[in-house]
């Protein structure tokens, strides 16, 4: 299990030739004075996040979407390329052994002149190895692995994303199929106004005014429902194609008002982000950067390699083979590259110093968003309460105008504006519950896969 480091950026400095340069300025990251920290390092990643809403069919749709999203796929295969580059870039650091048997034919002389015919053959064996003394190559299998760990972070990323995108589709599916049944409800009522309306016109108890006006508002509520069943035609086919099948209708789960709100703490403990991976990928780049400035530094020093050979020479002018080796070394040192070297260290350094930053940029956001999460989370929930107690009392108003207007105390505008405001409540209070939803859904994706129960019990200690 992968152990991200502090929040707080420190920049590792390794021992190298030469004096490093300074580490960028203001790069600090520090957790806003509300959060608190609770959890040690290496916190565990929750991968079953989903399943707090309490729907069945949800997990299914995001267990489904985890196995067939190409996007995953994808990342995997990034995955697995820088793994093999860092096994690439640990094979650097190790021996280089090759063999051989080169074939010649040709004459050798003996001493009393006489030419005689030869044919020889050298079996060989290479070796090389370098040294290494500066950790050239051990810097740049130490970046080759912080590659591999944010090409990690990477895939776990496409990974959160693709689950909260499920989450959210599938919610949002939910208050479009409570949409629709709002307008159908809404019809059916208006429907039963109009032929009240009709019968009172035909009686002559009132002007054909009022039929006009209920026929209108008929019509208005009509167009409702295949507004609503178009959008939720587009949200099933986007809803199938993430989760890797094709468009067609949806099997629903629980009602809107039925998925479970998780309860939140009073305090979050900071480390939480720590399981961010996105944040975790900028980390590691940050680490393989500056890994990669040392080995981009150590190049500007000599490097020492050894060499060796061994093999057995054959020649019909021998009458025994001759066993041959030989043993060495080489210094090589840069004498005139033209900058070509110390300009890549600088660009080398500043990539790192630019990985800092983006680091940085990386930690402020995941603040950010989980604040915005949770002021939706509480801000919504409170929308939605008031909607809730608003909604109940233009019910009340709307029986009251009915009952009034059959009677013939009040006119048909009367139970018009209660009908109106009714459907607006209705509507917006759908609308602040998927609002409350999603916002539990960006504070799970926030977090990098939301809390515990044990995450809790620390927090309140």
């Amino acid at each position: 299990m992968r152990k991200p480091g502090s929040l707080t950026f420190l920049l590792a400095l390794a021992a190298c030739a030469g004096p490093r340069p300074a580490p960028p300025v203001g790069v600090a990251v520090v957790a806003p004075p509300a959060w608190r920290t609770a959890l040690g390092p290496g916190a565990p990643i929750r991968t079953d996040w989903w399943n707090a809403f309490g729907d069945p069919v949800l997990t299914g749709y995001v267990v489904r979407a985890l196995a067939n999203s190409p996007d995953l796929g994808a990342a995997a295969a990034r995955v697995e390329e820088a793994r093999a580059a860092e096994r690439l870039a640990r094979a650097q650091q190790s021996p280089l052994v090759t063999a051989g048997v080169p074939l010649t034919d040709g004459q050798t002389v003996s001493p009393l002149g006489t030419p005689s015919t030869a044919i020889g053959a050298q079996p060989l064996v290479q070796a090389s190895y370098d040294l290494d003394l500066f950790d050239r190559l051990k810097s740049a299998s130490a970046a080759a692995r912080a590659q591999a760990l944010a090409s990690e972070g990477a895939r776990d990323t496409v990974r959160l994303a693709i689950a909260s995108g499920v989450a959210t589709g599938y919610i949002t599916l939910r208050a479009l199929d409570h949409r629709l049944l709002v307008a159908r409800q809404t019809l059916a009522a208006r429907a039963e106004s109009l032929r009240i309306a009709r019968r009172r016109a035909e009686t002559g108890y009132t002007s054909n005014l009022e039929l006009r006006q209920a026929e209108g508002e008929y019509h208005a509520a009509e167009q409702l429902v295949p507004q609503a069943q178009l959008l939720i035609a587009r949200q099933e086919n986007a809803l199938s194609v993430l989760i890797g099948d094709p468009p067609g209708p949806i099997t629903r789960g629980l009602a809107l008002d039925r998925l479970t709100a998780p309860a939140i703490p009073d305090g979050l403990p900071a480390d939480l982000l720590r399981r961010r991976p996105d944040l975790f990928q900028a980390e590691q780049t940050l680490v393989a950067t500056d890994r990669s400035l040392d080995s981009a530094r150590a190049a500007l020093l000599p490097g020492i390699s050894l060499t060796g050979s061994a093999g057995v020479v054959l020649s019909t002018a021998l009458a025994n083979p001759i066993g041959v080796f030989s043993l060495g070394g080489s210094i090589l040192s840069p004498l005139f590259d033209g900058g070509r070297l110390r300009a890549q260290a600088s660009a080398a350094a500043a990539r790192r110093d630019a990985a800092a930053f983006a680091y940085r940029r990386s930690a402020l956001t995941a603040f950010r968003e989980v604040d915005d999460s949770l002021a939706g989370v509480l801000r919504a929930g409170e929308q939605a309460t008031a909607l809730a107690a608003q909604r109940e009392a233009l019910a009340g108003a709307l029986r009251n105008a009915s009952n009034r207007y059959r009677a013939g105390y009040s006119s048909y505008i009367d139970q018009l504006d209660a009908q109106r405001g009714l459907l607006t409540a209705e509507l917006t209070l759908i609308q602040a519950r998927t609002d409350r939803l999603n916002a539990y859904v960006s504070l799970y994706q926030a977090l990098g896969g939301g809390w515990s129960s044990a995450d809790i019990t620390d927090v309140n200690r």
